[in-house]
């Protein structure tokens, strides 16, 4: 069986290596709350700690299992900051919003390393660093402007020549690139269901296996109503279900392009192997316009990933691709088996920014990771925690805007596949 959004997690190699999850049941009898958050990911997880930790006692309705959405399918990487540089993000905000901004992106993984050693999570991490690397010239250029732009801000970041590259990857294949010292990698599904558990230690409720079906405003607060038809009366509301928000709030499911990305893994390498890529632990994605992003996990296996068919997959020949570049990279996998292929879905929104609304009062929604969602999304939980607290538009990294599905949204297989083929020619040439 393979991975889609109705399946389970089994195929997955975070499955198969996670922590145990907390007992959870599905809601089964109607209740209130101040706080009500929809979506056990990353987000929902942590605007519930932080807000438990803040004395509040909030309420998770999750529709399947704890991190089943792209919290529990991601590549386990933590990369700081946004797709934007720091310049075009103080060009598009001005100085004082941009550089709040900025300083909010460049501290997103130190979030997430403090709240581990914090609660002692039992999560598998480590952080020597995500490097960037360049598969051509104009690659080189782009490594060259981001280092620049984020040494202005005092970022612990260095350009890496074909040598230096080639010495941290274990691999010829790229020109070059850059290395951020503030990345690094986790377990993603043991931190998701980890985040959980110290949350329901402060009191947190989590319901899983409970589809929410309606969201009504009342005269004095919400009503939300789940498939078997209990009902929940909250104060107020946090949506944090990103691409697997469909039917949630009119319009939200269409403001964002839901591809699917996909991953391989092999066994666990011969020792000799394991110590010839990635020998000093870092972590790789590239400039490719349908990027790949690769490295070795806990276990000692080697991960790659990579976009894929939109469709959900059918056979283990859509990760066949992942499999070529990757002994093309490495040569020294090509008699490497591998043993896991899963995929999820991963939230784009059209101007690459992380996006908060807050359509009515009371509801506030976070969507959009961009393929960063596992330091994002943990940040943008501590921020959305205390602005529903002080109610300071200033604790937000960034300024509420207005839902706006995408035109002719219904067509975006179509023009995604259009996109992929065309970003497909310019990365081979």
């Amino acid at each position: 069986m393979f991975p889609s959004e109705r399946a389970p997690l089994e195929p997955s190699l975070w499955f198969a290596t996670a922590e145990p999850a907390p007992v959870t049941s599905p809601l089964s009898e109607s209740i209130s709350t101040d706080f009500l958050i929809i979506g056990a990911g990353y987000a929902g997880l942590s605007t519930a700690l932080h807000l438990a930790e803040k004395g509040e006692a909030p309420v998770i309705l999750e529709a399947r299992q704890i991190g089943f959405g792209g919290s529990g399918r991601n590549g386990g990487q933590l990369v700081p900051g946004l797709k934007h540089d720091p310049s075009e993000i103080l060009q598009k905000f001005g100085a004082v919003p941009g550089q709040k901004l900025i300083d909010f992106a460049g501290r997103t993984t130190t979030e997430v390393f403090d709240l581990i050693d914090k609660y002692q999570m039992k999560v598998p991490h480590q952080r020597n660093g995500w490097i960037q690397s360049a598969h051509n010239e104009e690659g080189l250029r782009l490594a060259e402007k981001r280092v620049r732009d984020w040494q202005s801000h005092n970022a612990d970041v260095d350009l890496l020549s074909r040598d230096e590259h080639r010495e941290l990857m274990g691999s010829d294949s790229y020109l070059g690139g850059w290395v951020d010292r503030r990345g690094g990698s986790l377990q993603p599904l043991s931190y998701a269901r980890e985040l959980a558990r110290a949350a329901i230690s402060l009191g947190v409720q989590i319901y899983t296996d409970t589809p929410v079906v309606d969201i009504r405003k009342m005269a004095e607060g919400w009503k939300v109503t789940v498939q078997n038809g209990v009902t929940i009366k909250a104060k107020q509301i946090v949506v944090c279900a990103n691409a697997y928000s469909d039917g949630l709030w009119p319009g939200l499911k269409e403001s964002i392009i839901d591809p699917n990305t996909y991953q391989t893994a092999t066994e666990v390498l011969p020792k000799e192997i394991y110590d010839s890529i990635f020998p000093k632990g870092h972590v790789a994605s590239d400039t490719r316009n349908l990027l790949l992003y690769f490295r070795k996990d806990h276990t000692g296996r080697f991960i790659m990933g990579g976009r894929g068919p939109y469709r959900e997959p059918k056979s283990e020949d859509d990760w066949t691709s992942l499999k070529r570049v990757s002994v093309r990279m490495f040569p020294q996998l090509k008699d490497v088996k591998w043993e896991y292929h899963w995929c999820g879905r991963v939230t784009v929104t059209p101007d690459f920014y992380p996006h908060i609304h807050e359509p009515a009062p009371g509801l506030f929604i976070d969507i959009g990771c961009q393929g960063r969602g596992v330091g994002l999304q943990t940040a943008m939980g501590k921020a959305i925690a205390n602005y529903l607290i002080s109610r300071d538009p200033e604790t937000l990294p960034l300024p509420a805007t207005e839902i706006r599905p995408i035109p002719l949204y219904r067509l975006r297989k179509l023009y995604v596949a259009a996109a992929i083929t065309w970003y497909r020619f310019r990365d081979g040439r």
